[in-house]
């Protein structure tokens, strides 16, 4: 596959493993903890800037662009799937990032709605991520000339990062989901019932 492509899948296993320690840290939770919101907003920082602004709009704004360009369909069809799965996962996010930005203990309320938000966003980047590596993106790698269209998206990644998240943005958020995983280790195999369904290749890539 393309590196152009192999890049945006590396990204997903990035984004496997802090949505795995969100599930770690989401299981601590307790009633009464005030100093949790700052953890949760870390999070919030991770799957805004990364998940979100280096890889979902580089998806919407370089690969799906080049996509449509090439006769796929933007009103329905796989890339109409990923954008409505990038809007779900922008609203789960700002749900989290209301309760992080909140004030005092954390009541019993906002952790039942941290932890069912948290899990229904874990299961939908699961199931997009999984659309992406096994349809979309080998469509794509048949679809779109490498020479002139993948070697120019390729190219065009530093600058599209730098414009999103700033100057070594990338590597910021990546030292930040090593923190999070750090301090909340993903739960071996917390994902893989979710993330293997209809992949046989998934544990290879674990």
């Amino acid at each position: 596959m393309h590196m152009s492509l192999e890049i945006l899948m590396e990204e997903h296993r990035v984004i496997e493993g802090v949505a795995a320690s969100l599930l770690t840290f989401v299981g601590t939770l307790e009633e009464g903890t005030a100093e949790r919101r700052a953890t949760l907003a870390r999070y919030v920082e991770f799957f805004r800037g990364f998940a979100d602004g280096c890889h979902h709009c580089k998806e919407e704004d370089l690969l799906f662009v080049r996509m449509i360009e090439f006769n796929f369909p933007k009103e329905f069809g796989p890339l109409a799937v990923m954008n409505e799965d990038h809007k779900q996962a922008r609203a789960f996010v700002s749900s989290l990032a209301e309760v992080s930005e909140a004030r005092g203990p954390l009541s019993g309320e906002e952790i039942e709605k941290v932890r069912a938000t948290a899990g229904a966003y874990v299961e939908l980047l699961l199931g997009h991520i999984l659309k992406e590596d096994n349809v979309l993106y080998p469509m794509a790698q048949q679809a779109l000339p490498e020479a002139d269209v993948l070697d120019a998206m390729l190219a065009s990644y530093s600058s599209f990062e730098e414009k999103a998240v700033g100057k070594n943005g990338s590597e910021r958020l990546r030292a930040l989901a090593d923190s999070l995983k750090n301090e909340y280790p993903p739960r071996l195999g917390a994902l893989q019932p979710a993330a293997c369904a209809g992949c046989s290749g998934h544990d290879e890539r674990e």
